[in-house]
C-alpha cells in the first residue's frame, strides 16, 4: 500500500512524541528575567544598558558565533528541535521518495564527512574543465549559461519574479552580479579594517587555487587578478543605498533593446541555453551589462577563466573536502565576521536541511512544534494591530484625503500568512541519496532553477511563501502586499500564548507592527493595494512624507556605534521606520486590552514598562566588532542597541513610563522626534 506524504508525517510524528524536550512539558511563569538588568543606567541615558547592561557585561560570545543573544538562545531551540526530527527521519527513511527518505537522507550525506573527505574537489572537476577549455569569452558565456540549469550559473544576475508593474505576471529579471565581498563598497574603501579584509580576500582566493595543485606564487598572481577584475565590476555596480529605489531599479527593456546593450554578447543562444524564452526583460541595473560587455572584451581570458574558476570553488567550498571548507571559513567566518570557530556540523547540516527542502521539513516540524491554538491567537493579535494602523492613518494629520484612501485600502487589502503555508511545494523531481552530498544539492539546485524558469510570463501564485516554516524571522512582500509570519518566530520571547498583553505586544506586536510598516516605509509605500509599483501619492503627501523621514534619517545617522562609525541612516531608513512605526502601532493596539488599560503591577513593572522591557529583551545581543563593521556596510537594519533606544526616544509613552526628561540622554525635543506613521 502506498502511503500519501500525510500518512507519512503522521508515522514520523507518531515515533517523535516520545522524543520531547524536558522543557516542552515545563509551563513558562517568568516572562521577562530581570536578573540581565543594570538599575545603575538611568532608563533616560540608554534603556538598552538599563534592560540588558548586566547580561551585557557577563555574557561571552561563544566561539561559534559571531554575536550572541536571544535570537540565538532561539535558534539553538529551533535547531535542537530540527534536529529530533532529521534524526528520526535519518532512521526511518526506507520508503522511497518518501518525506523522510528526502529529508533524513540529505541530512546523513551531510553529515558522512568520511565519504566527502575522500572526494576531495572531485566533484567540481568537470566543470573546471570546462572553465579551462574555454577559448575565448564567447565560450566562458556560452558556459556560464548552460550552468543555470545545474545551479552554476554567472555573469547574468538572472531570477524570475513579478513584474514589479504588472504583480500578477512572473517576469525575467536580470540584476548585477559578480562580486564575493558583501558589496561594491568593500573593494574601494582604504581603512585598516577594510585593507585587512582585502588583504584576507586575496589570501583566500590563493589558497584555493593552491588547493587544486597551483603553485604558490602562480595562485597569488591569479588572486590578484580576480580581484582587479571584480574592482573594475564594483566600478560598474550600484550601492546598497540605491539599489533602495525601485523605480530606478526597474528597467524594462524588448529582447532586442536589451541585446543592444551587450552587442558583444549573444543574448539568443544564452537564453536558449537557459531555457528562457521571453519578449521583454527587466534589467535592474543596465550599467552593469553594458560595463560587462566591455570587460568581456578588453580584459584578458585567463583573467575571465579564472574568476570562474574560483567562483565554482568558493560556491561549492561548503560542500567539499574539510581544506575548502576551512579556506571558506577563515576568510567569510574568521576576517569577514570575527566568527572564530565552525559551528557544530549538524547546526549546518539542520540549516541546510532547512535551506534546501524547507517545505518537507516543514511540515513535520508544524504538525510537531507549532499547535493550532497559536496560529489562532497570531491572527487576532495581527487583526487587533490593522484596527490600530487604521486608526492612525485616519487621524494623520499631515496626509490628505486623496492618499489616505489609498493607504487605508491597501492596509485593508493585506495578505496575512501565519505559520506555514496551505499548499506545500513539490519536491517530486529531486533525487536525494545519503550517498552523495554534492549530488544532493545539485539535485536542488536544478529542481529550483526548473521550477523558477517554469514561471516566465505565467500567472503569480501569491499562495507561495519566501521563508520556510521553520524561520525565525518575518517579512513584508510588496508584489502580494502581504506580511507573513512563519512558525520558527512564533515562539517565546516572541510570542507566547500564556504570556500577559504587555510581553506579547512588546515582541511579537512590534514584529507585526514592524512589517505592516514596511507596506509604507520608503521603498514599500511606492507598491499599490495589488502589489503594483505605482504612484498613489499626490506630490504634496509625498514631499511631506519625505521631509518627515528625513528626521528619521537625521536621527539615526547621529548615532556612533563602533569607533567613529555611524549608522548608515539612508541605507536603513525602511527597517528604522518600520520598527519606529512597529512599537507605536504595538503600544496603541496594547493599550486597547484590558491589562493594557490597568495599572495592575507584575514583577514590580507597570504594564506600560513591560511593554517597552519585552522588546529590549527581543534585542538583548552582544556581537563582534567585526560584524558589526560588516552590518553597518551591509545590512538595512541597525545594530539591536538602536533598534531599542531610536524607536523609544521618539515615543512621549516611554517618556512617561520611565519618566524621561530634558537631559537625559535618550530625550529628543518633540519638534526632533518621527512622526510618520
Amino acid at each position: 500500500m502506498k502511503l500519501t506524504n500525510l500518512g507519512l508525517i503522521a508515522l514520523a510524528l507518531a515515533a517523535l512524541a516520545g522524543c520531547k524536550n524536558k522543557s516542552d512539558d515545563q509551563q513558562r511563569t517568568v516572562f521577562f528575567d530581570k536578573s540581565g538588568m543594570d538599575t545603575t543606567v538611568k532608563p533616560g541615558d540608554d534603556f538598552f544598558m538599563y534592560a540588558n547592561g548586566k547580561w551585557i557585561k557577563n555574557t561571552k560570545i561563544p566561539a561559534s558565533e559571531v554575536s550572541w543573544g536571544t535570537f540565538n538562545t532561539l535558534r539553538d531551540t529551533n535547531e535542537a528541535h530540527i534536529h529530533q526530527i532529521l534524526e528520526y527521519a535519518a532512521a526511518h527513511d526506507d520508503t522511497a521518495n518518501s518525506i523522510n527518505q528526502k529529508v533524513g537522507d540529505l541530512y546523513k550525506s551531510g553529515m558522512d564527512t568520511s565519504a566527502i573527505e575522500k572526494l576531495g574537489y572531485d566533484p567540481v572537476k568537470p566543470q573546471l574543465a570546462k572553465i579551462a577549455a574555454a577559448k575565448d569569452y564567447k565560450d566562458l558565456v556560452k558556459l556560464a549559461a548552460d550552468g543555470f540549469k545545474t545551479g552554476d550559473g554567472f555573469l547574468l544576475g538572472f531570477y524570475v519574479s513579478p513584474d514589479d508593474k504588472i504583480s500578477t505576471k512572473n517576469a525575467a529579471h536580470f540584476d548585477q552580479t559578480g562580486l564575493n565581498l558583501p558589496n561594491r563598497d568593500y573593494y574601494f574603501k582604504t581603512d585598516t579594517a577594510s585593507k585587512k579584509i582585502l588583504d584576507g580576500y586575496v589570501t583566500y582566493i590563493t589558497k584555493l587555487f593552491t588547493l587544486t595543485g597551483v603553485d604558490p606564487a602562480t595562485a597569488a598572481k591569479k588572486a590578484a587578478g580576480v580581484l582587479k577584475l571584480e574592482t573594475a565590476i564594483a566600478q560598474a555596480s550600484r550601492s546598497p543605498v540605491q539599489l533602495r529605489d525601485p523605480q530606478a531599479n526597474y528597467n524594462k527593456f524588448s529582447f532586442a533593446d536589451f541585446q543592444k546593450q551587450v552587442p558583444d554578447i549573444d543574448l539568443g543562444d544564452a537564453f536558449k541555453r537557459m531555457g528562457l524564452q521571453t519578449d521583454t526583460v527587466l534589467v535592474g541595473q543596465p550599467g552593469y551589462y553594458k560595463a560587462l560587455n566591455g570587460l568581456l572584451k578588453t580584459q584578458p581570458i585567463d583573467a575571465w577563466k579564472d574568476k570562474a574558476t574560483f567562483e565554482v570553488l568558493s560556491g561549492a567550498a561548503t560542500y567539499l573536502s574539510k581544506p575548502f571548507r576551512d579556506a571558506h571559513f577563515d576568510f567569510y567566518g574568521k576576517i569577514l565576521s570575527g566568527q572564530k570557530v565552525e559551528r557544530d556540523r549538524w547546526k549546518l547540516m539542520a540549516e541546510d536541511v532547512d535551506g534546501g527542502l524547507g517545505e518537507l521539513l516543514g511540515q513535520l516540524y508544524v504538525a510537531k512544534f507549532f499547535p493550532p491554538e497559536a496560529k489562532k491567537r497570531m491572527l487576532d493579535l495581527v487583526n487587533n494591530l490593522q484596527a490600530v494602523y487604521k486608526e492612525r492613518i485616519q487621524n494623520l494629520d499631515w496626509m490628505s484625503a486623496p492618499t489616505k484612501e489609498k493607504a487605508l485600502a491597501k492596509l485593508a487589502a493585506f495578505t496575512k500568512k501565519i505559520g506555514y503555508p496551505d499548499k506545500w511545494k513539490n519536491y517530486d523531481d529531486v533525487q536525494i541519496s545519503k550517498d552523495s552530498y554534492y549530488k544532493n544539492e545539485q539535485s536542488i539546485a536544478a529542481h529550483n532553477y526548473r521550477r523558477m524558469i517554469n514561471k516566465v510570463g505565467k500567472p503569480v501564485d501569491r499562495s507561495e511563501w519566501d521563508m520556510t516554516p521553520p524561520t525565525i524571522d518575518a517579512y513584508n512582500n510588496p508584489l502580494f502586499n502581504e506580511i507573513v509570519f512563519p512558525a520558527g518566530i512564533l515562539q517565546f520571547p516572541f510570542f507566547d500564548k500564556d504570556a500577559d498583553d504587555a510581553i506579547n505586544y512588546g515582541a511579537i506586536g512590534v514584529v507585526i507592527g514592524h512589517e505592516m510598516t514596511h507596506g509604507f516605509d520608503d521603498q514599500g509605500r511606492q507598491y499599490d493595494k495589488d502589489g503594483n509599483l505605482k504612484n498613489w501619492w499626490t506630490k504634496e503627501d509625498a514631499d511631506k512624507f519625505k521631509a518627515r523621514v528625513k528626521v528619521l534619517i537625521d536621527q539615526y545617522s547621529s548615532y556612533t556605534v563602533l569607533d567613529n562609525l555611524h549608522i548608515n541612516g539612508e541605507l536603513t531608513q525602511g527597517e528604522n521606520l518600520a520598527d519606529v512605526g512597529g512599537c507605536m502601532i504595538a503600544y496603541q493596539a496594547f493599550k486597547n486590552t484590558p491589562e493594557g488599560k490597568s495599572d495592575t503591577k507584575i514583577d514590580g513593572f507597570t504594564p506600560d514598562q513591560r511593554f517597552f522591557l519585552s522588546l529590549s529583551r527581543v534585542w538583548q545581543m552582544k556581537a563582534r566588532d567585526e560584524s558589526i563593521r560588516m552590518s553597518l556596510s551591509n545590512n538595512p537594519h541597525s545594530p539591536a542597541k538602536w533598534r531599542v533606544n531610536g524607536p523609544f526616544s521618539d515615543m512621549p509613552e516611554f517618556y512617561k513610563a520611565f519618566n524621561v526628561k530634558p537631559g537625559d540622554k535618550m530625550y529628543r525635543p518633540d519638534s526632533a522626534r518621527v512622526k510618520v506613521w
